[in-house]
């Protein structure tokens, strides 16, 4: 079947259309994704970013890691928009690290599109040591894409399962979003883009996986319900 979504979104960002699906979707997984982390810009300053390629007059107080975070994460899109027929791969996810942290603070103390050196947690929690971290995506990776056919549930399984590796040093949660919106692409289905204001049950979601799939699966199933509403009010058909 005809993958209208994607088409959409190749096409328009080849032509720069202003005011599209694409136009759109550069923002709203930018700022929401970058928010969910800590940035500090609001929708309307990474909008005008976006649109003006500019800083505009933004507070003096502004975090510069912040602004370069966000023009990064436009470039992030473009590469999975681009790349969303490929294999996922390890070469793929680091290049989407590289390019998220290039240029930043962080960049200057661990290395960009390398998995972590160090111990990290999420959300207090322990993540996979960093000596098993190349075992354990490489087994991950196998064992997604020896899927004969993926499904939704299977796209949101991954991105539970990579986020309790953390396979980074920052940057994990970011890279693990944009991963679910390529796979998503990939097989036709419709995106999802977890909202701000929603973080606590997505953080919910993935603290209660491994006893209740239910919660993460329903919260990114409402963040697909937020991008069909950018579809239907583009008029564009999707699956």
């Amino acid at each position: 079947m005809k993958n209208q979504v994607l088409e959409t979104l190749r096409k328009e960002k080849a032509s720069r259309l202003s005011g599209g699906l694409y136009h759109e979707t550069q923002i709203k997984l930018t700022y929401n994704s970058n928010h969910i982390e800590g940035s500090r810009l609001t929708e309307e300053q990474t909008r005008f970013i976006f649109e003006t390629k500019t800083l505009g007059e933004l507070p003096s107080s502004t975090r510069l890691d912040d602004v370069l975070e966000t023009n990064n994460h436009f470039k992030c899109i473009d590469f999975v928009i681009d790349g969303a027929g490929q294999k996922l791969s390890a070469d793929f996810i680091k290049e989407l690290h590289r390019l998220l942290k290039e240029g930043t603070l962080q960049a200057s103390t661990f290395a960009t599109g390398e998995y972590k050196a160090l111990p990290n947690t999420i959300g207090g929690a322990e993540t996979t040591p960093s000596e098993k971290v190349e075992t354990q995506m490489e087994e991950l990776l196998e064992k997604y894409n020896s899927l004969e056919k993926v499904k939704f549930e299977d796209i949101v399984e991954f991105h539970y399962a990579f986020e309790k590796i953390h396979p980074f040093q920052d940057g994990n949660g970011r890279i693990g979003r944009l991963i679910a919106f390529k796979e998503c692409l990939k097989n036709n289905m419709v995106p999802f883009y977890i909202d701000d204001r929603f973080k606590f049950e997505y953080y919910r979601g993935l603290r209660e996986y491994p006893v209740d799939k239910n919660f993460l699966i329903e919260t990114c199933l409402f963040g697909q319900d937020l991008y069909k509403k950018l579809l239907d009010y583009f008029k564009i058909k999707y699956n």
